[in-house]
């Protein structure tokens, strides 16, 4: 062989291998941004899914918690992330479809600027009270709520929260007037509420739950259209004196718009086995978390929906945007 076409085949050959390495899928740690802090539904899920796909791929997934402006903070970095399928982020209906409807300027939209991956879990949530409240069942808590119209105050992750909104439904559907006020962050609502600061919640079950079985917040009902198989001994608001009623949250995985398709259809398929494992569907409904694997293109069409739901939901409750 001629020097210079053996010099040009041993580039070729040398070089296919660097070139394939190159092009290989994970090859260092992806960041997972939640925008919670820790202790919060999103944030437990994160951790589960984030954990056993670090397993999965060979990489470490880290999760970075960017917690303040309802959600904003953490979807604006995102948005700046390189779109390489090294970060991803845990986005619940919150940030995601509901700031959209309560800010007249958001620094990203969530149809262009993102693109799905997939859907995690759903959030049923749970009205639970201090136990001082003197309500001991829905129609109690509607009662006092009547007589003592905007007395009983509670708390949220935040304006235009799923939780916030869920309460809002609940006084719209409950005929009753209801005092918000607002945390930065799940965690720190349920920390409120354990103090006495405030005297309810609806709250994403896994926050709240350890201080329920320990006496130190009381479950009224969730807010489910149905009661949920594990935790059956919690009646939905449904059932219990607001027929009708049904809301809950939920939490799904998106990437940066221009993220390529084999980054994002390899995290759906790795996520959809994990969330398909029956110890993990077991482990997340036991913290009252409810497995709902899907494709990229489904999440994406949830979303666009969802949008179109909370926007209305909003315009009910008569929240002003901002």
């Amino acid at each position: 062989m001629h020097r210079g076409a053996l010099n040009a085949f041993l580039a070729l050959v040398l070089c296919t291998p660097l070139v394939a390495a190159a092009q290989a899928w994970p090859a260092k740690p992806i960041r997972m941004i939640v925008p919670f802090p820790p202790g919060g539904g999103v944030d437990f899920a994160a951790r589960v899914v984030g954990r056993h796909l670090s397993e999965r791929l060979g990489q470490p997934v880290v999760i970075d918690n960017r917690s303040g402006a309802n959600g904003i903070i953490a979807l604006e970095a995102l948005k700046s992330a390189a779109p390489d399928g090294y970060t991803v982020a845990a986005a619940s209906n919150g940030p995601l479809v509901i700031n959209p409807a309560i800010y007249l300027k958001l620094p990203y939209d969530p149809v262009r600027d993102f693109v799905a991956v997939g859907r995690m879990v759903d959030f049923p949530l749970l009205l639970v009270t201090h136990p001082s409240l003197a309500a001991t069942s829905v129609p109690e808590f509607i009662a006092l709520a009547k007589a003592r119209p905007g007395a009983l105050t509670y708390s949220s992750p935040g304006i235009g929260n799923g939780s916030h909104l869920a309460v809002e439904l609940l006084a719209s559907m409950a005929k009753v007037n209801l005092m918000h006020i607002p945390y930065k962050g799940t965690a720190p609502a349920a920390t409120a509420l354990l103090a006495g600061e405030v005297a309810f919640t609806m709250s994403s079950i896994p926050t709240v739950l350890p201080h329920i079985r320990a006496g130190k917040l009381r479950a009224l009902a969730v807010g489910n259209a149905q009661r949920m198989p594990a935790l059956p001994e919690f009646p939905t608001l449904a059932e219990s004196g607001v027929p009708g009623y049904e809301a809950f949250s939920w939490a799904g995985l998106i990437a940066p718009a221009g993220t390529p398709r084999e980054p994002v259809m390899r995290l759906n398929r790795e996520m959809a086995q994990i969330l398909g494992q029956k110890d993990i569907v077991e482990q997340l409904a036991k913290d009252g978390a409810l497995a709902m694997p899907d494709t990229p293109e489904e999440f994406a069409a949830y979303i666009k929906s969802e949008l179109v739901k909370w926007a209305s939901i909003v315009k009910l409750a008569q929240i002003k945007p901002e």
